[in-house]
């Protein structure tokens, strides 16, 4: 196989997939094959180079889809909503809730939240898609103080920001935020469908009340390198009158 073809295959499928929606659906390396007249291997190698270059996002079992990775911009001076976030990027969000409890919260949630290790919270673990491709994974926790009951608010409205503003009568704002490339525990990885020892972003996040500046949620997300550019903002707090 001269590298060149597949290069060359690859460079005009990236042309069309320019013109297609974020979520398309493509074809397989069999229809590349055919209409380039290649060898299976050669359409193998075109579509390993669209992936590199994160155009394109196989998922198992479903087939090949056109990727656009957004920039997910972090900023004080933004909502910390992930739904308007994503839609501000110019994408459709969708939120999954995997899981709701009550639970002890962890010394080290505890310590972020400012409540004592143990204090009664509720745990919220949500998949996250982007124009219907899967994004990310999250834990956030709430302590009951701030909400009672999120269980059947959850399954209502997706955005934990508008469920704080509207039941719980707070203003969210970003007060601390830390984003690392790491190594997903084996929960991550199957909730993310991705590989084994395949780094990830991973948003360590704050939220306090504008007025009172209680800690409100503190979370944990997960997110796929292929599927979103997380950008920092360094630009102060959040004001509601910039709105």
């Amino acid at each position: 196989m001269v590298r060149s073809r597949y290069v060359e295959i690859a460079d005009t499928l990236a042309a069309e997939l320019a013109e297609l929606p974020a979520g398309s659906r493509i074809a397989g390396e069999h229809e590349i094959a055919a209409r380039f007249e290649v060898g299976r291997a050669a359409a193998r190698a075109a579509m390993q180079e669209l992936e590199q270059r994160l155009l394109v996002r196989r998922v198992r079992g479903a087939g090949t889809f056109v990727n656009r990775r957004i920039d997910y911009v972090i900023s004080q001076r933004r909502i910390p909503s992930w739904h308007q976030t994503v839609r501000e990027a110019g994408a459709v969000p969708r939120s999954v809730v995997r899981d709701v409890r009550r639970e002890p919260l962890p010394e080290a949630e505890a310590a972020r939240l400012e409540r004592p290790a143990g204090s009664p919270a509720s745990l919220l673990i949500r998949q996250y898609y982007v124009d219907d491709l899967l994004h990310g994974w999250s834990n956030e926790w709430i302590p009951l103080d701030v909400l009672a009951d999120i269980n059947i608010a959850v399954h209502a409205i997706e955005s934990v920001d508008s469920i704080l503003r509207q039941m719980s009568k707070v203003q969210p704002v970003r007060a601390w935020c830390r984003v690392s490339y790491t190594l997903p525990g084996p929960e991550v990885v199957t909730g993310l469908e991705t590989e084994s020892g395949r780094p990830v972003w991973l948003v360590e996040s704050v939220s306090r009340d504008a007025a009172t500046g209680m800690p409100v949620l503190c979370s944990r997300s997960w997110s796929r390198p292929d599927s979103a550019r997380i950008v920092v903002e360094m630009d102060g707090p959040y004001q509601p009158e910039d709105e």
